[in-house]
């Protein structure tokens, strides 16, 4: 059949679909030097398009997912990517086209796929119990090989998850292997069942706690703390009824508040403490952590709709706003259920990653990506999370960043002690760039870049995983490989 993308922005420049996979070892070193220490890999998933989309427009967290591994030892370092081959790309790949219609959308979609998965598997990539699962929240994790990003299948924890989809966020503590998850329309689009999941290293639930939400909206990140699991809920809500006459997933409901459950972990539903605030929307979590009976909660918070191609419920688009990386209080002492709200810093900035090993302490660092520019660039943040204070990195005009990664400097080093990977886009160039920065000091700039000859188009986030675990958990020959 014909292929023909629409003319659509998001599918010119840099937006437009690469439809490819590639296999790059030994990448070329610009400058610097690879750091001896570093030894694992890097592991991160987004959108492509497979085929041009079946209604003829689109947006841009939409996409079949595409995942991306930058493998790094003894100073080698090697790329590669692959399709995330699940049910949606395999019912596509034999129709020769997209049979999948709007967002999450399943009445938009090919009769020919009715009982089929839409999930695209584009989000995030964790690994954890020896598996490497590719995550999108409107569906179960998948699982891919760690060596060669080959597909294995579904995974939904040999049968112990019951909810149809898990979150695209968990938090999973690489020291342990502890994973904290959970499902937002854990029943099925449209449901207000929201269910908790703690689970140890092998994979078993050792604690489950389901309750509702005030109603079916979206939970894109949470955030945990010692005591607490805390999910905001905001006015983009998903409607049935709309749904089946053709609207978008989510709708946004100015009318509505941003509504904040503390779920206490170990307990039940009866537990939750509620705080209520204005209209809009949090995306995405930096850390949380506790002091006495205050949680704090930091992260990108906007005074309105975070997706605006989400229109009301009448379809009126709202204009968006700037993410602001703010701290809010919840006080447990107090005796009414508001929360009070801070900015942090106040340049926009989005994609906010702290040192994964201090998940739920108070941290003294945080990264995100600032300072996006009309011309499409932007870089990378350093927050004093003490001060306020902002230190940045940018590679230039005409170059933009991926969300930025933390690795320790070695096992065991200090909270911010280590190495930030950052995926550059040459946006004028069409190639794309490794950069490695010293978390402690960015301005300083790379430490060590390195040649991509392509075009990684767009990844949303991603884990490390250390070298050791990896070899420690990979079969004979491949633990030599590895």
């Amino acid at each position: 059949m014909e292929v023909r993308f629409p003319d659509l922005p998001l599918y010119t420049g840099w937006g437009k679909p690469l439809r490819t996979e590639s296999t790059v070892d030994g990448l070329e070193l610009i400058e610097g030097t690879v750091p001896a220490e570093l030894d694992g890999t890097w592991y991160r998933a987004g959108p492509d398009r497979q085929y041009a989309p079946m209604l003829g427009d689109d947006i841009f967290i939409d996409g079949e997912g595409m995942a991306h591994m930058i493998r790094i030892r003894d100073g080698s370092v090697s790329y590669r990517s692959r399709w995330v081959r699940n049910a949606r790309f395999n019912a596509q790949a034999a129709a020769g086209r997209s049979l999948f219609g709007k967002y999450r959308n399943r009445f938009t979609d090919d009769p020919s796929v009715e009982g089929i998965s839409g999930g695209t598997a584009n989000t995030n990539v964790i690994f954890h119990n020896g598996r490497l699962l590719v995550l999108k929240e409107d569906d179960l994790p998948f699982e891919v090989d760690p060596d060669t990003l080959d597909p294995i299948g579904i995974y939904d924890f040999d049968g112990k998850v019951r909810a149809t989809s898990l979150s695209a966020h968990p938090k999973w503590f690489p020291d342990d292997g502890r994973l904290l998850t959970y499902s937002y329309q854990a029943k099925g689009d449209g449901s207000k069942d929201v269910v908790f999941y703690d689970m140890d290293d092998q994979g078993n639930i050792h604690d489950e706690i389901w309750f509702e939400m005030p109603w079916a909206s979206i939970c894109h990140d949470f955030a945990v703390t010692p005591h607490f699991a805390i999910f905001p809920f905001m006015p983009l809500v998903t409607t049935l009824d709309n749904i089946k006459q053709g609207s978008t997933f989510y709708e946004w409901h100015p009318d509505k508040q941003v509504v904040v459950a503390l779920v206490k972990r170990g307990g039940t539903a009866d537990d939750i403490r509620w705080f209520r605030g204005p209209a809009g929307s949090l995306s995405h979590m930096m850390n949380a952590f506790e002091d006495g009976d205050k949680v704090h909660l930091d992260a990108c918070y906007y005074d309105g709709n975070c997706f605006p191609f989400f229109p009301t419920p009448e379809g009126k688009h709202v204009e968006g706003c700037p993410p602001i990386l703010s701290r809010l209080t919840f006080d447990l002492s107090r005796n009414d259920d508001g929360f009070d709200r801070r900015p942090l810093i106040n340049t926009p900035g989005e994609m906010p990653r702290a040192d994964d090993r201090y998940q739920g302490q108070a941290c003294g660092k945080g990264y995100l990506i600032v300072g996006r520019q009309p011309d499409g660039s932007s870089g990378i943040g350093c927050v004093d999370l003490a001060t306020g204070e902002l230190t940045r990195w940018a590679p230039g005009a005409l170059a933009s960043v991926h969300e930025p990664q933390f690795v320790p400097r070695y096992k065991g080093s200090a909270e911010g002690d280590g190495w930030l990977l950052v995926i550059v886009n040459r946006l004028d160039a069409g190639h794309s760039e490794l950069a490695i920065l010293d978390a402690q000091d960015i301005t300083r700039g790379p430490v060590a870049r390195l040649h991509l000859p392509v075009r990684v188009r767009s990844t949303f986030h991603g884990t490390w995983v250390d070298g050791e675990k990896l070899r420690a958990n990979a079969p004979g020959e491949m633990a030599e490989a590895v």
